[in-house]
C-alpha cells in the first residue's frame, strides 16, 4: 500500500489544518482501493449530506474526491469523482478535456464514507474492469469547499499555473 500526500494549489488556499493524503493499494481481484483522508474536514469544509449511490455529473463543484487514469504511451485517460454524499462519475478523454465516449458501466464503483474524530475517509474501491489494462499513471486529486463556498484543489502534483486536474503532467504516480 502507497500512501501519497496532497498538495494544494496556491489559487486556493487551505482551509487551517486541512491536510489530504491518499492510501492506494490493490484489490485481490486487481482492481483499485483508494483511501482518501481529509484531516479536520468537519470544521473546515463543507460536506454534501450522505444519499443513494448514484452517477451524477458536476461533482467537482463541491467537496470531491477524483482520481485520473491514463494507460501509459497515449493521450487517452478515465476520470472518476467520488462525493462525500456516496454518488459518483466516470468519464472518458480521448485527449486532453475531449470527451469520448464511456462504455457501459457494468460495476460502478463502490463508495463508502466514515466519521473519524473531525476527520473525513472516503474509501472508493474501483472493479478491476474500469481499470486500463497494463501500465498506467493515476493522477490523485481533491476539490475542497468551505461553508463560505471557497475551494482550495489538491493534487499529487499541479502541473499549470491555475488549478486544471487534467493536465497529463499532473498523472504523475504509476498504477501499483
Amino acid at each position: 500500500m502507497n500512501l501519497e500526500s496532497l498538495r494544494c494549489h496556491p489559487d486556493g488556499p487551505p482551509p487551517d489544518g486541512l491536510a489530504v493524503a491518499v492510501a492506494i493499494r490493490r484489490t485481490d481481484d486487481g482492481g483499485l482501493r483508494l483511501d482518501y483522508r481529509l484531516t479536520r474536514a468537519f470544521v473546515n469544509l463543507l460536506l454534501p449530506a450522505a444519499t443513494t449511490p448514484a452517477r451524477t455529473d458536476e461533482l467537482w463543484r463541491h467537496t470531491c474526491c477524483e482520481a485520473f487514469i491514463a494507460p501509459a504511451g497515449g493521450s487517452a485517460y478515465r476520470e472518476f469523482n467520488f462525493s462525500p454524499a456516496n454518488c459518483w462519475a466516470i468519464y472518458d478523454f480521448a485527449d486532453y478535456r475531449q470527451a469520448s465516449a464511456l462504455p457501459p458501466i457494468d460495476t460502478p464503483p463502490h463508495i463508502t464514507c466514515r466519521r473519524d474524530s473531525d476527520d473525513l475517509w472516503l474509501c472508493a474501491e474501483l472493479p478491476a474492469t474500469l481499470l486500463p489494462a497494463g501500465a498506467a499513471h493515476l493522477g490523485l486529486t481533491v476539490v475542497a469547499e468551505t461553508p463560505a463556498g471557497d475551494k482550495s484543489y489538491w493534487a499529487l502534483a499541479h502541473a499549470g499555473e491555475r488549478p486544471d486536474f487534467h493536465l497529463a503532467a499532473s498523472f504523475t504516480l504509476p498504477l501499483p
